[in-house]
């Protein structure tokens, strides 16, 4: 069974320095989870284990089908783990999925508005705080547009701020970014960088994208198929500022490719 308690985190200050998780409160626990669908059927997941540091960002990475979108819907509280236990430092943790899902007759400011109407934000200060989040994600000129007017970045964008607005320090990403092209995918990737270390939050990152993990991960976990579990994580030590093209990222990058691949063809994929 779930349980969550709320406290409260301190912003991450130095974001380069190798093992800073040890030293910070837990923001997201996971202990022995398993989640089976199907009685009969071998487990999605199966004593998985995993704990993220208040203001680190972990990416998660694995083949198709190995549990990394449950593993993210187990931590928002969406559904119940079969066995295990789940701890998150925030109450409602912060959930952004690879469509933005805006509603098309809202303007920008309008959907993020509707995040703070949900949480009882009062209609004065609706405004105002949207507009405050709209310009954390450079959107402030854009707030009035509605959806058919924006790009597709410009509309992740609206769907950051809007989970931003949830007012939570555990911030789950589920693929983004991996319908957008490469060069908005590489603008997206700064803003986040910039967002996450101002905003002193904690981000579980689900991508297939090996490249896309090392270039904004302080950690990447590789989980394993048939059943899900974490088999193998990497500290990154690349330095930030980083792009997606920096030596570093592209070297990790491909170590993790190969050992995936080794992963998959563990289990003849």
């Amino acid at each position: 069974m779930s349980t969550r308690t709320a406290t409260v985190e301190a912003p991450v200050q130095q974001r380069d320095v190798l093992n800073v998780a040890a030293a910070l409160p837990t923001a997201v626990r996971v202990e022995g989870v398993s989640q089976v669908f199907e009685r009969g059927r071998p487990p999605v997941l199966e004593g998985l284990d995993l704990t993220v540091a208040a203001g680190e960002f972990v990416c998660l990475v694995g083949a198709s089908g190995c549990g990394k979108s449950t593993l993210l819907n187990l931590i928002a509280g969406l559904t119940k783990p079969t066995s295990g236990q789940i701890s998150v430092s925030a109450e409602r943790p912060a959930l952004m999925f690879q469509e933005p899902a805006l509603l098309p007759w809202l303007t920008a400011s309008g959907n993020v508005e509707l995040a703070l109407r949900a949480r009882g934000v009062g209609r004065a200060d609706r405004r105002a705080e949207a507009a405050r989040l709209l310009r954390v994600v450079n959107l402030e000129e854009h707030s009035g547009k509605r959806v058919h007017e924006l790009s597709g970045g410009m509309r992740q964008r609206v769907a950051l701020a809007r989970a931003l607005a949830q007012d939570s320090k555990v911030l789950l990403m589920d693929e983004p970014f991996a319908a957008l092209d490469a060069i908005t995918r590489d603008v997206l990737h700064e803003e986040l960088t910039r967002v996450w270390a101002e905003q002193g939050l904690s981000v579980v990152f689900v991508t297939h994208n090996v490249r896309e993990a090392a270039r904004l991960g302080q950690r990447v976990v590789l989980l394993g198929s048939r059943p899900g579990r974490v088999v193998r994580e990497w500290q990154v030590d690349v330095p930030h500022p980083r792009t997606i093209e920096s030596p570093g990222v592209g070297a990790l990058a491909t170590e993790i490719t190969r050992e995936l691949h080794r992963e998959i063809s563990r289990h003849g994929r």
